[in-house]
């Protein structure tokens, strides 16, 4: 069955490419999930002694010129890099030649919540101290949101559908949901899509402490990220990329593609209520997993896990936890829940994606990934959220939330692949 009930195409995951603060590569990322480790620790690209929160979880291996020409790298932004580096990884996993594609079938949805903020510093560094006219001109083409997409499309010489989502937190699975729709719709036939971020410059950084946002668990860098943990402080800030391919489920069996797995419902709502609080009780949150559900066809107990946005804020995850119950009810208590932020720290624009793929391995697996620094219950936080250690466990459906700034909400549904397709109930 190549089309749902509906009469939708069906879209199958069959590629990912991840750059996290883990390496570089999806088994990176996954060999440091299942085990429980931190990527959190004292920044190193810049001095971090002024400010109040001196940790992150950076990306310190990443060679650009492994994915791209190193004249072509040179006019890209970091975050740029990440996301044609994640494009090559996912294009290779899927077995797929972009030679042997039609180019107008073949799209680039991207997200990134603040673009090329590198960029962006240090050519105001070289307007103030050199003038105007030492300014590069491809200062706007490399800070600009949208040149990952661009790029992307550049790169591989992809001529269809091209945009970029850019909703803060959100930004990356907003971006997998658009490619998604693009896809149900018949208007493409592959698209390439995720979310990038590298924000690692002193001004954002500064921007993040002013607002209180960050852990300050300076001496202990590894257990500061601790979502849904009593003794949380603010979030830890991460960077990276990951890409997926998705496909029409009708091109990807002609082609005998590996199926990782079915992308099933998206939802999207906005807060309406404040610029970076959640709205109480997880309103928003509730209504975009409703959505997810109701767009998949699924009841609530359907799902076995979800990959919680689990910033490690104080009022976040509180809200998230109400949210799931909300929405949930009493299966909410049978739910496995668990945090990739609490390793990698919250990779902004790029979250939802990465944090996607992580779904897709837990399906692939069998293998729920812990949320590391459970260690003090909060009253408040009160469901399974897999502490500490990884779990086996069959998982045939999971949840994904993204939850930004803005009050703008974004959660993907995956499946394990089945050709008669999964079990609707609406």
């Amino acid at each position: 069955m190549e089309r749902s009930p509906d009469g939708k195409h069906r879209v199958v995951i069959t590629g990912m490419g991840a750059v996290t603060p883990f390496g570089v590569g999806v088994d990176a990322l996954w060999e440091g999930l299942v085990n429980g480790r931190s990527a959190v620790r004292r920044i190193q690209r810049f001095d971090p002694s002024p400010f109040p929160t001196q940790i992150g979880a950076e990306v310190l291996d990443f060679e650009p010129t492994d994915f791209i020409d190193r004249k072509e790298a040179r006019r890209m932004d970091r975050f740029t890099q990440f996301a044609v580096a994640g494009a090559r990884m996912a294009l290779e996993s899927a077995r797929l030649d972009p030679a042997d594609l039609d180019p107008e079938q073949v799209g680039v949805v991207l997200g990134s919540g603040i673009g090329g903020m590198e960029t962006l510093v240090e050519q105001f560094h070289v307007l103030l101290e050199r003038g105007p006219g030492r300014v590069s001109p491809f200062f706007v083409p490399m800070m600009i949101a949208n040149m990952a997409a661009g790029q992307t499309a550049i790169q591989f010489g992809f001529r269809g559908p091209n945009t970029t989502l850019v909703t803060a937190c959100a930004s990356g699975a907003n971006a997998i949901g658009e490619a998604f729709r693009i896809l149900q719709f018949g208007e493409a036939e592959v698209m390439i899509t995720g979310g990038t971020e590298a924000a690692f410059v002193p001004l954002a950084f500064a921007g993040f402490c002013a607002m209180r946002a960050l852990s300050t668990r300076n001496h202990e860098p590894e257990r500061a990220s601790r979502p849904f943990d009593a003794e949380r402080d603010g979030f830890v800030m991460g960077e990276g990329a990951g890409i997926l391919v998705l496909e029409r489920l009708d091109h990807a069996l002609r082609r005998g593609a590996p199926i990782l797995a079915e992308v099933l419902g998206y939802g999207m709502t906005a807060d309406a209520h404040h610029i970076t609080a959640p709205a109480p009780n997880g309103d928003g949150g509730a209504r975009s997993m409703m959505r997810a559900l109701r767009d998949a066809g699924l009841a609530p107990e359907q799902v076995d896990y979800i990959n919680a946005h689990g910033t490690s804020t104080p009022a976040g995850d509180a809200a998230e936890t109400a949210a799931i119950r909300r929405v949930f009810g009493e299966h909410a208590d049978r739910l496995a829940v668990s945090s990739t932020k609490s390793m990698i720290g919250h990779l902004l624009g790029a979250a939802g994606a990465v944090e996607l793929i992580a779904c897709v391995l837990t399906l692939r697996d069998g293998i729920i990934h812990p949320t590391i620094n459970q260690d003090t219950a909060d009253p408040e936080c009160d469901l399974d959220y897999v502490p500490n250690k990884a779990r086996r466990q069959e998982v045939n459906v999971a949840l994904s939330n993204a939850f930004g700034f803005g009050g703008q909400n974004a959660t993907l549904i995956v499946g394990k692949y089945r050709p008669e397709g999964i079990a609707r109930q609406g």
